[in-house]
Parts: C-alpha cells; structure tokens; sequence
C-alpha cells in the first residue's frame, strides 16, 4: 500500500466514486485523483430514463453521493475538463486543457457514449438518453404531448416509451428485434412485454429497419424506415447502444478493443485497471471477454479495482459477479440475474406469463445461467444462488417449483 502514493481515476460516475471509496474504506491515505468530463458532481443514471424524464425526480436527488461524503472521501476532484490523452511511459493523464495529472494506479472509468444514427449531428429534436443533459432535453421535448419516435427496443427505448406514454406523447417504437428485449429475455418474455406497450397505446414497428431522419430546416420530421416507409415524428429518441469510450487512450499502448481489455482482475497491465461500462475484463467463469453496460456491474467492479490495486497485480483477485440489471416499464419491475442472452432454453419456474408475475430460468449447456423475476422481487432472491453455482439443468427442472429443493 506504501507504494502507492497516488491513484488517478478517469471518470466520475459509478465505477469512480465505488473506486475512490473502496480505497479509503480499506485504509489507502494517499492522493485520490478523480477526473470527470461532466460540470456536475457525480450522479446516478438509471433515474434518467425513468424519474428524472418523467419529472418525478429532478437533478439534484440524482447525486451518487452528497457534498458531506464526497468530502469526506478527501478527492482531488477535477470536473468539468474530460482526459484528452494517457502518457503511459510518464505516467501523466493529459487533460483538455494540457493539465497532465500523474498516477501510481490509473483506473479508467469513463464508461460508453450513445451511439447516434449516421447523419443525426445537429439535427434538432434528435434525442440520445445517456447524460442528465440528454434526460432534461428530452424531458422538455415530451411536453405537450408530441408524436415520439424511439429508435431501438432495449431498456432505454422501452423505458423512455413508458414515461412518454405516461406524459401524453403519441409514441411509435421501431426496432430491428422481433418484440421488445426479445434479444436478451427470449420471444416469449418479449412478446409479453409487446401486448404491455401495446395496452399503454404504444404502436409498435418490429423487426424493421431504420435508413435514416427525415429533417426540414434542420429539425427532425420523421423517422425513413428501410422499408420505403416514413414516420412522422415531432421528436426522435435513438436508444440503439453505446460505445465504450475509449478515444482519449489512442495511441498509449493500452489494449483497447471493446472497451478496455483487462484480465480477469480488471488489470489492463502498465499500472492500469479498468471498471464500469468501459472495462472488457476476461470472465473467469466462461474464459470470454465481457463487458457490462449495467449500474450494478458498475460499483462492484469499482471496489474490486480498489481492493485489487492495493493487493498489487499479483495478489489481485478475479471478479467474478452475478450479473444483476432490472427495468422498470409501467407497473411492471423487471430484474435479471446472470446472463440470458444467448440461453438454450427458457422455462417459467413460478407464476406465469398471463398474470405477468413470473420467475423464469434460462439454461445454457446444461446449466442454469441466468433468472428473470416480473413483479416478483422477494422470490427472485433464492434463483441467484442457483444462477451463480450454475446449477445442473435437469436437477432444477426436475425439482418442483422450489429453488431449494434444486440445489
């Protein structure tokens, strides 16, 4: 710990702020250095697609931690000037306005951008949903009930389509998925969540191409579908991803493919980790390269770092989570434990689709690899354990409806 006498950490939203206190909780004194693109003090942002757009929220209760605790965690806080480069051989972040801020331990931290649609910078009443800027454009955009157009069907587009909805805005959702998070819960989870937008009135485009916006005197009328089609559109959210943002490491010599390649401790080599939405970290269970975009990912991977540098690359240990992501979309919370994508099988454990209350196991290879609970919160609780020892499949369907009785 000794050794360390200056820890640098580019980005100041979740996996930056666990980072610098996950260091000081386990005792570090030394210099914290925390560097954030964004004026504002660090917020959390899930709210921005749901309380924060509809209004319930506004920005100050987004604050990941008051102006006392931030205090008390003694940062070397930079807001306001994002990193433009690394010197990796002098150990110095090179920032915006040609400040270089040197390090012992370097975490980058500085998550992913929203990916656009070609040809969309500066059109006006052209919506991204990824900074409290963006939720606070868009939220003045929905007053007055305006046909909305969300382009992509994963938790931000359907999440913005539920608060417009709710707010009065005409809402059309276009994707290029057979049903709503159909890639990641499977059809028939989807397609419960499709009868659900549709009851709410919300007009559904699946499986359908965008080509591009349709714009008059730069401000944005309709949305070009690929099938020769054009939906009007008095403003345009596109929720279609993000990109790790990894630019400002051009040219250092940090591995940088999706996101920042890491080892199975989140260690990028060079006195460098990685956590949050940006870091690709070798999973230890699976051997593959992973990489999440999901608030809870973020702050675990944060301590892990801190504990981590202060054990030093060879004592570092692997991180090896449960995932963990949920969605709230009208009267409807749903949370996901482990990894459904890509699942081989899918079966509703208890409840039911048709009173959307259910548990449902997906399996891959043989093995549970991931739970999704609807409205079922409490009970969710005893699947985890079997997603993270990868249960054997067949012991769990062949167990009841009782996650005891499966392991």
């Amino acid at each position: 710990m000794s050794e360390i006498r200056q820890v640098t950490v580019v980005g100041a939203s979740a996996a930056g702020v666990s980072t610098a206190e996950g260091l000081r909780r386990a005792g570090y004194e030394g210099r914290i250095t925390l560097i954030g693109e964004e004026a504002h003090l660090p917020y959390d942002r899930p709210p921005l697609s749901k309380q924060l757009l509809s209004g319930d929220w506004e920005p100050e209760r987004l604050r990941l931690r008051g102006e006392e605790a931030l205090a008390g965690l003694r940062l070397d806080l930079r807001l306001g000037v994002p990193a433009r480069s690394l010197d990796v051989a002098a150990h110095e972040v090179v920032l915006a306005d040609g400040e270089r801020v040197g390090y012992d331990a370097l975490v980058v931290a500085t998550g992913a951008a929203a990916r656009r649609l070609p040809g969309t910078e500066g059109v006006s009443g052209v919506h991204v949903l990824r900074t409290l800027e963006d939720a606070l454009g868009l939220r003045e955009a929905l007053r007055g009930g305006p046909r909305l157009v969300v382009v992509g069907s994963g938790f931000i587009g359907c999440e913005a389509a539920a608060v417009a909805r709710r707010m009065g805005a005409e809402v059309t959702m276009v994707s290029d998925v057979p049903a709503p998070l159909a890639d990641v819960l499977g059809p028939e989870l989807g397609t419960m969540l499709a009868e659900v937008h549709r009851e709410q009135g919300v007009r559904l485009e699946p499986g359908v191409l965008v080509e591009g916006i349709r714009s008059e005197g730069g401000r944005a009328t309709g949305v070009r579908l690929a099938d020769g089609r054009t939906l009007e559109a008095d403003a345009v959210l596109v929720g279609i991803g993000a990109r790790p943002s990894t630019g400002w490491l051009a040219g250092s010599g940090v591995p940088v493919g999706n996101g920042v390649e890491c080892d199975a401790t989140l260690y990028a080599g060079s006195d460098v980790w990685a956590a949050g939405d940006v870091a690709c970290w070798l999973h230890p269970r699976t051997g593959i390269p992973t990489r999440i975009e999901h608030r809870t990912n973020a702050a675990e991977q944060g301590l892990a770092v801190a504990r981590n540098i202060l054990a030093g690359p060879g004592a570092a240990v692997p991180f090896d989570p449960v995932p963990y992501v949920w969605s709230d979309q009208y009267d409807l919370k749903v949370q996901i434990f482990g990894r459904t994508r890509g699942a081989d099988r899918m079966r509703v454990v208890e409840g039911g689709l048709a009173e959307r209350k259910l548990i449902a196991l997906y399996g891959l290879g043989g093995r549970v690899c991931g739970a999704v609970a609807v409205n079922m919160a409490r009970a969710a609780r005893a699947y985890r354990a079997l997603v993270a020892e990868g249960a054997d499949w067949e012991t769990v369907a062949g167990a009841g409806r009782d996650p005891e009785m499966a392991r």
